[in-house]
């Protein structure tokens, strides 16, 4: 199905798209009827033309600025835009969604309704809500199963311990079907997330690891994490765009930030896809920018923007059509 906004703009199905665009130190214009910005060569303006209909994800950096013609035709053709810090790093204190990084979202009011109308069916129910919460963490567990055994992975020099990987998994699984609460699922996501940063470091010998709090890490995994996790935040909220779910309605995440919705899709992809890369990054001492493209590159070859989309599209369902608990 193929999305038509205002102006019978015809654009690429989200899940599909292949570019997202982290830009500093220029300027955001329409050009010619295009989305083009702006690099100052010496005394000239060079000028680069940003394929909208193929984007999904524009984060605007150190140093940037856009017209409010370029943002109404990235917001006619689907496109998210977030403001950010230098390297995609978020430097600001406090914005009114709480989130790190201030997301502006298409406004459209033309989008689908079948799936806000069977979120709503059961997310105000504590039980039902859990069980979606459930149903998010089981599939982000498999998919770190599949992404991290991977030949292209093995290929770079992550080869991961594949016995181990999976008895960590299994055991997750396990206390993710036993949950009584949110706490639990949340305790047992922090277990399992600080034991794949373990096995992460293990694997590429980067020696001892700690996560920095917050965008404070000075190490070159923990600046990679935070720089990729914002890809993945992107596309997440992409996901609740697409599919015209609300930020706010969250099943594990978010019960005192408005965008708690973007953290529980993006949970599917983030340690899936970013962190291996990050540690793999570290290691070869990348820079920001190349870091940046193998994450993009990643997250386009293991079509994981399809993948969140997908997953939420048959938790939206599937628990609307349980029965009561």
């Amino acid at each position: 199905m193929k999305e038509i906004f205002s102006g019978d703009l015809k654009t690429i199905l989200h899940s599909k798209r292949a570019n997202i665009y982290y830009l500093e130190y220029c300027r955001l214009l329409v050009n010619g009827g295009r989305v083009e910005y702006i690099t100052e060569c010496g005394k000239k303006s060079l000028y680069w033309n940003i394929p909208i209909a193929n984007t999904t994800t524009v984060l605007l950096g150190t140093g940037t600025s856009i017209t409010q013609a370029a943002m109404r035709e990235l917001a006619k053709a689907g496109v998210m835009v977030g403001f950010c810090g230098g390297g995609g790093t978020p430097l600001f204190a406090a914005n009114e969604q709480e989130t790190d990084v201030l997301w502006f979202s298409p406004q459209s009011e033309y989008r689908p309704t079948e799936y806000v109308q069977a979120w709503v069916r059961f997310w105000f129910n504590p039980a039902l809500r859990l069980r979606a919460a459930k149903i998010l963490q089981l599939s982000r567990a498999a998919r770190i199963e599949e992404q991290w055994l991977k030949r292209r992975l093995k290929e770079r020099g992550f080869a991961p311990n594949a016995e181990h990987l999976s008895h960590l998994l299994r055991s997750t699984e396990q206390e993710i079907n036993s949950a009584a609460d949110v706490t639990a699922l949340l305790t047992e996501e922090a277990r399992l997330t600080k034991a794949l940063f373990k096995l992460a470091a293990q694997t590429v010998g980067y020696g001892t690891f700690t996560r920095a709090k917050r965008g404070s890490g000075i190490d070159p995994a923990n600046r990679f994490l935070d720089h990729g996790n914002y890809l993945a935040y992107g596309l997440g909220a992409t996901t609740a765009w697409v599919l015209g779910l609300p930020h706010g309605l969250a099943v594990l995440h978010g019960k005192t930030r408005r965008g708690g919705l973007v953290f529980d899709i993006a949970d599917l992809v983030k340690d899936a896809t970013i962190l291996p890369q990050a540690f793999l990054s570290a290691m070869q001492g990348d820079e920001e920018q190349v870091f940046r493209r193998q994450c993009i590159e990643a997250l386009t070859l293991s079509e994981s923007l399809d993948f969140m989309i997908d997953t939420v599209k048959d938790v939206a369902v599937l628990t609307a059509q349980a029965p009561p608990v």
